[in-house]
């Protein structure tokens, strides 16, 4: 067959259709490694890519994602191409989460997880098992657990401005899971979020040694066989302030909106500063209680809360 030499300028055409070709093939995944450009149809190659990388992105595209992935090492963050609008639902991997997290460090912004349930009963959006976790403008809806962590002595947590709604379960036999279960961390630090609707367990669970607990609100009107709102159950340093606490009727633990060392301490808890609060019950409500309940006798700082009549200030047990 006779060959049929290209002039420069259609050979450069050719060149550019195929580059524009490769690059509209790579771009047509919804998980896109920011760094890179890259686009995949599965986030776990995403990950592989963004983990190795001294500080990767995973931008998510909008949509529901019925698939899950699992962080080995490096610093990622998994953020939401639109905040809200991208939804990972249904798939847990290694029967633990949506995401499963042991790396140095994770972000994760503007995402939504829901319908997450597994055997054991600790299904959850986030695991988080080593390293630092930051969470801002995210949405933990209907599953077993939002976020359950291992021990990381040295690790950081922080939530920002993410909500936390109908989590919670006490009917497996892996014991009672939360709508936040911290572990064994250097600090937990949750603002400007919301608890509602819990189905069973606490609103916030933390064995972390330090806490910082502020402008955050806890709305158990529609809850079902909740606990506390606060437990504290290593006990911890820091503050809890300027949250608004409301107490629904069906609880299966009432009598207390916070408790310290409820397990036996094993954190220092003197100083511990609890204030600036509101809590009420809700409408037609009736009940005695305790804001605060500590099993430790550490000295608290307990001022400046507004509480509803029925609401004593605090009970040592």
């Amino acid at each position: 067959m006779k060959h049929v030499a290209l002039s420069p300028a259609i050979a450069l055409s050719v060149f550019a259709l195929a580059l524009s070709a490769g690059a509209s093939a790579q771009s047509s995944g919804p998980f896109t490694v920011a760094e890179t450009g890259k686009s995949y149809d599965n986030l776990q190659m995403a990950i592989y890519e963004a983990e190795a990388l001294p500080k990767g992105t995973i931008v998510i595209a909008n949509g529901v994602h019925r698939v899950c992935g699992v962080q080995q090492r490096g610093s990622v963050t998994f953020e939401a191409e639109q905040p809200g609008e991208a939804r990972f639902s249904g798939i847990s991997c290694e029967g633990k989460a949506a995401l499963v997290l042991r790396g140095q460090s994770s972000r994760v912004e503007g995402l939504v997880f829901s319908n997450l349930r597994v055997g054991d009963g600790n299904g959850a959006g986030i695991r988080l098992e080593a390293g630092d976790l930051f969470v801002s403008q995210s949405w933990f809806r209907d599953s077993q657990q939002g976020i359950l962590t291992a021990n990381d002595t040295d690790g950081d947590i922080v939530i920002d401005k993410s909500t936390f709604t109908r989590l919670g379960t006490c009917e497996n036999a892996a014991g009672c899971a939360h709508s936040i279960y911290i572990g064994d961390y250097g600090s937990l630090t949750v603002t400007r979020s919301r608890f509602e609707e819990g189905r069973g367990g606490h609103y916030v669970k933390s064995r972390a040694a330090k806490i910082d607990l502020r402008d955050s609100s806890f709305d158990d009107a529609k809850g079902q066989a909740t606990n506390y709102m606060v437990d504290l159950p290593a006990g911890a340093v820091g503050r809890i302030a300027n949250n608004w606490f409301v107490q629904g009727r069906d609880k299966e633990n009432w009598s207390a909106f916070v408790a310290i060392a409820a397990e036996g301490g094993g954190n220092a808890s003197e100083g511990l500063v609890i204030e600036d609060n509101t809590a009420r019950f809700v409408p037609g409500l009736a009940r005695d209680t305790y804001f605060v309940a500590s099993w430790t006798g550490e000295p608290l700082t307990i001022r400046n809360n507004d509480l509803a009549r029925g609401i004593a200030k605090f009970d040592q047990r």
